[in-house]
């Protein structure tokens, strides 16, 4: 390999090229390729089932795929490094096992594996709790546990976080604070995020960049900025429900609840009322409506 490739592989903390995996005929993905920059935090959104939790598998060596490449800190993902792993801050779909442990011991149990621990961290993030270092993690809600467990992730150091539906039961005063530590600590320390999350709105004020998936493999990837600016909702009136084509150069999709109708595209305004007209379609009060991320992404994915 040579020392330019090398150094992008690196500079790419995570690749995916060309990856296909299936479960017997059920095939999740066919000719999947993204990749993850060093020192940003990206968001991989998609609907249920097109397979995020299944990725995070693959990356993280659990599962090995049908066939593609998929690197994780310029190794394979299903022969990573002892090394490369103490690199790596998993949350993964549950919270702790030890829970006979107080929040000191914990800390101490965990800090004896990671190289690169900072207690600081830790406890920086879970005292707001106002619980004593002795409290037993048996005894806290399902919020306080999930505080914890994300304070060890960032305790750990890693080059690269992976979080799996980080939110995990905290309220939306813990998933703020939580937030603001993540935000600071991938600022502070060049530092890469992977998360998904089924609350969109926090993702909006979070990630650089975003990775839509859908169902078999197809990716947008794109930074959030030119996503917002970009992809957009307009609205009319429409006394006659004719059939309007969605899925093509203009109109990316539709929405319709009585008289309203949304259409949704990265065309401006001036194009879409053109292909309108040209469709045929009596309309009147045609404009462009502003979106939130999560408007955003059920107006690219649909609502079912």
């Amino acid at each position: 390999m040579s020392y330019f490739v090398k150094e992008q592989l690196m500079e790419n903390i995570i690749e995916v090229r060309n990856l296909c995996h299936h479960y017997g005929k059920n095939v999740i993905y066919e000719d999947l390729s993204f990749t993850v920059g060093r020192g940003k935090i990206f968001g991989l959104l998609g609907k249920n089932g097109v397979g995020k939790t299944t990725l995070i598998n693959i990356l993280m060596g659990f599962l090995r795929p049908t066939s593609g490449r998929c690197l994780v800190l310029g190794e394979d993902s299903y022969n990573l490094s002892p090394a490369t792993r103490e690199k790596i801050g998993l949350l993964f779909e549950g919270h702790l096992a030890y829970e006979f442990m107080s929040i000191s011991q914990i800390e101490k149990f965990y800090s004896s594996y990671y190289p690169s621990w900072d207690r600081d961290i830790y406890y920086g993030l879970v005292e707001r709790m106002g619980l004593s270092h002795n409290h037993r993690i048996s005894k806290m809600s399902c919020g306080q546990r999930s505080q914890v467990v994300l304070g060890l992730i960032l305790a750990q150091n890693p080059e690269l976080m992976i979080l799996d539906d980080y939110s995990m039961g905290l309220d939306a005063g813990y998933r703020r604070l939580f937030l603001d530590f993540l935000t600071e600590f991938v600022k502070e320390n060049n530092r890469t995020v992977f998360v998904t999350s089924h609350i969109i709105q926090d993702l909006e004020r979070l990630v650089d960049e975003v990775i839509f998936m859908e169902k078999g493999g197809n990716v947008l990837q794109t930074s959030l900025e030119l996503f917002m600016t970009g992809f957009r909702q307009y609205r009319f009136e429409c006394n006659e429900h004719k059939h309007i084509p969605a899925n093509n150069k203009i109109i990316h999709n539709v929405d319709i609840v009585g008289n309203r109708c949304s259409v949704y595209s990265f065309e401006p305004l001036e194009t879409v009322e053109t292909y309108l007209e040209e469709s045929g379609l009596v309309h009147s009060g045609l404009e462009d409506v502003p979106m939130s991320l999560e408007d955003a992404f059920i107006g690219l994915s649909g609502k079912y």
